[in-house]
């Protein structure tokens, strides 16, 4: 009888345990040596690409993958450069069908314990399939066509089933264009009164003088063309949700009869003395600062007391650039279904160009801009070319960074401006230890001011 080494049995589990955690992996993960032959890939990986393991094994990874980086930016050799892992880097798969699917790449190099490089790995995100997860994991919440992957929005959204529940006011606060009206909608479908109307009014849009008579409504010979009584958007909005955009635009006087309505939703028609009563949730929203407006003197504290609540922060669009890729997928998708015309994806470079602007006007933007090159592109793929003209000149700007190092040296650069050169701020935006961000400061030569942002702690 032969006595097995329980230390060996160990070893073997745990090589086992490797393996299988390896192939059982939701994202593709590929493997090469140090002559960037492929070694291994896992089943994930496999079926994104479309490929089967004994055709790929031992050729050279460039003329296997179709990332649409490998050739011309890989992200592999950009690893080896950084000294560091690549993560987060947008990309797309190109099948042999023309297909193209968007993922999210990272990659790391392989060294041994004396720091020689015997390979790499790569992992990627099918991002369509997030996109399905997504939708099919909110929790069974209609989420109003809500999509993100961002860690902070998803956060935010966790509180929907919650907060829908609730009566109490909530404030919208975040840019234009970050989707406050979605997140109401959401806030609706979600409550007991989703299947009671829901009803906005912009109050931006509307001039002072009809702003009262729409929200509130009015009784016959109340002015002239009043010919017969009208129900306003309260009385339309009535067992269910009435959403207040823009609350910040409403004028004084009127901020007055609002805040009567909120205390005890009782209400008047113009021309009429009866009270009415009014059965509804109210979530109001605005792309300005109410407590600077307060202090300005242009909005009610008493009002703003009152509607500040419950008070939901959207980020922006540049705070979550990983959406990105998302959203052009879902825009693409909803214009092809709707339109026809079929268009698969973008270029890599196009890609590169979206995720460099600014996005002031935010999702509502990136919308914008993918309906304008959907309309311009033959299709299968959206080039350059069908950008809008300021996003292409953008994008050959010969002062704008050519290399990986430059883009780099670019994006921490503006993360600091954005930061008020804050390092540890700075350093938690982006994920980066602040020794790590100090290093790359000194490696790529980012001249700082003589007196930044740095707070108390940041000098410590």
């Amino acid at each position: 009888m032969v006595d097995h080494d329980p230390l060996d049995e160990d070893a073997r589990r745990r090589h086992e345990l490797t393996h299988l955690a390896f192939d059982s992996a939701a994202d593709g993960i590929i493997m090469v040596d140090e002559q960037r032959r492929l070694i291994h890939m896992n089943p994930s990986a496999l079926k994104v690409l479309g490929l089967n393991l004994e055709d790929v094994l031992g050729r050279p990874c460039h003329d296997v993958l179709r990332f649409s980086i490998c050739r011309e930016d890989c992200a592999l050799r950009a690893a080896r450069t950084a000294g560091e892992p690549i993560i987060n880097r947008p990309t797309v798969v190109l099948h042999a069908d023309g297909r193209r699917t968007p993922v999210i790449l990272a990659s790391s190099v392989l060294r041994d314990e004396n720091g020689v490089d015997i390979g790499g790995v790569e992992t990627f995100r099918d991002l369509s399939r997030v996109r399905r997860n997504l939708v099919a994991h909110a929790g069974g919440l209609p989420l109003s066509g809500i999509l993100t992957a961002d860690p902070g929005m998803r956060q935010l959204l966790e509180l929907v089933p919650t907060l829908a529940g609730s009566e109490s006011c909530v404030l919208l606060t975040g840019e234009t264009g970050t989707g406050k009206n979605l997140l109401a909608r959401a806030l609706h479908d979600n409550s007991p009164r989703r299947r009671q109307p829901f009803v906005t009014v912009n109050c931006a849009a509307l001039p002072d003088s009809l702003l009262e008579s729409e929200l509130f409504g009015y009784k016959a010979g109340a002015f002239t063309g009043a010919s017969r009584d009208r129900k306003g958007r309260i009385a339309a909005a009535e067992g269910g949700t009435l959403f207040l955009d823009e609350i910040g635009d409403i004028p004084l006087p009127m901020q007055v009869k609002l805040l009567r309505f909120l205390q005890d939703k009782t209400y008047e028609r113009l021309g009429d003395i009866t009270p009415r009563q009014a059965d509804i949730r109210v979530v109001v929203a605005t792309h300005r600062d109410l407590s600077d407006l307060v202090d300005q003197g242009l909005f009610r504290q008493d009002l703003y007391y009152r509607i500040n609540v419950i008070n939901l922060k959207l980020p922006a669009l540049r705070e979550r650039r990983g959406d990105v890729p998302l959203l052009v997928e879902r825009f693409l998708d909803t214009f092809s279904s709707r339109r026809g015309k079929q268009i698969t994806g973008v270029s890599q470079e196009v890609m590169n160009a979206l995720q460099a602007l600014p996005y002031r006007g935010n999702v509502r933007e990136l919308e914008n801009i993918i309906e304008h090159a959907y309309v311009l592109c033959p299709g299968p793929v959206v080039e350059l070319e069908h950008l809008p003209r300021r996003i292409r000149e953008a994008a050959v700007d010969t002062s704008r960074p050519r290399t990986l190092r430059e883009a780099e040296a670019v994006f921490i650069r503006e993360e600091l401006e954005r930061h008020q050169w804050n390092r540890t701020a700075t350093a938690e935006a982006l994920g980066l230890h602040r020794t790590t961000l100090q290093r790359k400061i000194r490696e790529l030569k980012i001249v700082m001011p003589d007196r930044d942002g740095r707070s108390r702690d940041d000098t410590q």
